[in-house]
C-alpha cells in the first residue's frame, strides 16, 4: 500500500477529533511522496487533528522512496487517496511551492520610500529572473536594518562612504506553477487560500526567534537544500542535486539489493547497527549510507564557512528537516562531522497533540515541518 504509515491517520481521528469548522489544511506536494496535516485552533494553540504522508513512486509505477514526475491528474489522486486514508474533514488550507519552483533572492536597492520601491523592485526584479516579469507572481519584502550592531555590509559602506543602501528580498513564482497546482486543488476538491514557498513555512515551524543566523538542512528524495536563515529571513540559499534517494540507490548497488529493500533497510536502520545483520553487513550499510551524507557535510561546511567570512557572522547552529533528517543516526554523525551546534527539526512541539504520540511525531516530524508551517500561518492570521 502506498500509504506510508499505514492508515495511521484514520486511528488518530478518534484520538484528535474529527475536525470542525476552522481546521485548517497544509499540503506538502516532494518529490518522493505528499504529506498533510490538519490543526485547528483552541485556546491559543495549534490542535493536531490528523496527519500522513503517501510515497508516490507506485502511482508511477516506482517503488516506495523513489522521485517521480506525475501529471496533476495522478497528484490529486494520491492527494484524494492520501485525505481519505488519514480522515482529513479540513478543505481550506495552503499548498507548499517547492523551492526549485521559485526564485528568492536578496537585492541591494537605494534607500528610498515605500511608494518608490514599488515602482522600483518590478524593474530591479528583471535582473534577476530569467523569464518575463508577466510570467510570474512577484512579491517583496523590505528586511528591516540590524539595531545595536553594523553587519558587514554596513561597514563596507562607511568605508567606502557610498550612499547606503537598503535590502530586499525578491520572491517569484512562475504563473504555470500556480495554475498547475490550482488544478490538482480544484480536482482534490480543495481551496487554496495561499501558497508559500516551502522554507518560509519551514522557518515558521521549525525556527525559533533568534537573531543569529542559522543553517537550514532540508534532506530530500532528490535534492538536499541549504539555506542560511537570519532574524527570520533567507538570506543565502543553495542546491545539491543529491538526497534520500541517492543514499537509497548507492546502498542498493553496495549490496546487491532490489530498491524497495535498501529503502526499508535505510528508513528502519539508518547508520546504526543491528543484530539483523553481520559486523560486516552492519560496515557495508554505514559506509554506503555515509559515501551520500559526507558530500552533503561537507557541502554544509564549506557554506557555514563562506557565509562566516562573507558577512562576518558565525553561523553556530545547523537545523536538519526533510524526511531524510529522520534517519536513525544522523544526529550522532552530523554532530562529529559539521562545525556547528546540530539539531532535528521538531515541528509538531508547536502542536497540542496527546502525550503518547510525543515520540513518533519527534521521529517523522522533520519529513512534516513544511505542513505543519503552512497551517501555522493561517492559524496565526486568524
Amino acid at each position: 500500500m502506498a500509504f506510508s504509515f499505514g492508515g495511521i491517520g484514520k486511528a488518530l481521528s478518534g484520538v484528535l477529533g474529527k475536525g470542525a469548522e476552522g481546521s485548517i489544511l497544509g499540503v506538502d506536494i516532494g518529490a518522493s511522496s505528499i504529506k498533510v496535516v490538519q490543526l485547528r485552533a483552541s485556546r491559543g494553540a495549534a490542535v493536531l487533528e490528523t496527519y500522513g504522508e503517501i510515497a508516490l513512486g507506485p502511482y508511477g509505477g516506482q517503488p516506495i522512496g523513489k522521485a517521480v514526475k506525475l501529471s496533476s491528474e495522478k497528484t490529486a489522486e494520491a492527494l484524494t487517496d492520501l485525505m481519505k486514508e488519514a480522515n482529513v474533514t479540513a478543505r481550506k488550507g495552503g499548498i507548499s511551492i517547492p523551492f526549485a519552483s521559485s526564485l528568492v533572492s536578496v537585492v541591494e536597492l537605494p534607500k528610498v520610500d515605500k511608494e518608490s520601491l514599488k515602482r522600483i523592485v518590478p524593474i530591479e526584479a528583471r535582473k534577476y529572473i530569467p523569464v518575463p516579469i508577466t510570467e510570474v507572481a512577484l512579491d517583496w519584502f523590505l528586511i528591516p536594518e540590524e539595531e545595536g550592531e553594523q553587519s558587514a555590509f554596513d561597514r563596507m559602506e562607511k568605508e567606502s562612504s557610498k550612499p547606503r543602501g537598503q535590502e530586499v528580498l525578491l520572491v517569484a513564482i512562475h504563473n504555470a506553477t500556480i495554475e498547475n497546482y490550482q488544478a490538482l486543488a480544484a480536482e482534490a476538491g480543495i481551496t487554496v487560500e495561499f501558497y508559500e514557498i516551502e522554507i518560509f513555512s519551514v522557518v515558521r515551524s521549525s525556527l525559533g526567534h533568534g537573531i543569529a543566523p542559522v543553517l537550514v538542512v532540508d534532506l530530500g528524495a532528490a535534492t538536499t537544500k541549504l539555506y542560511v536563515v537570519e532574524r527570520g529571513v533567507v538570506r543565502l540559499t543553495h542546491l545539491l542535486t543529491v538526497g534520500g534517494q541517492h543514499m537509497t540507490e548507492v546502498l542498493g548497488r553496495s549490496l546487491n539489493w532490489e530498491f524497495d529493500k535498501a529503502e526499508r533497510v535505510k528508513r528502519e536502520r539508518g547508520l546504526k547497527d543491528t543484530t539483523a545483520y553481520s559486523t560486516d553487513e552492519n560496515e557495508r550499510i554505514k559506509t554506503a549510507l555515509l559515501s551520500t551524507l559526507t558530500r552533503i557535510f561537507s557541502e554544509v561546511n564549506r557554506v557555514l564557512l563562506s557565509y562566516g567570512q562573507r558577512y562576518n557572522k558565525n553561523v553556530s547552529r545547523v537545523v536538519f528537516t526533510g524526511g531524510g533528517a529522520s534517519l536513525p543516526g544522523l544526529f550522532e554523525e552530523a554532530k562529529t562531522s559539521l562545525q556547528a551546534d546540530v539539531e532535528i527539526a521538531n515541528p509538531f512541539a508547536r502542536t497540542e497533540a496527546p502525550a503518547f504520540l510525543g515520540d513518533v511525531l519527534r521521529e517523522i516530524g522533520p519529513g512534516f515541518a513544511v505542513a505543519v508551517g503552512l497551517v501555522l500561518r493561517k492559524l496565526k492570521e486568524s
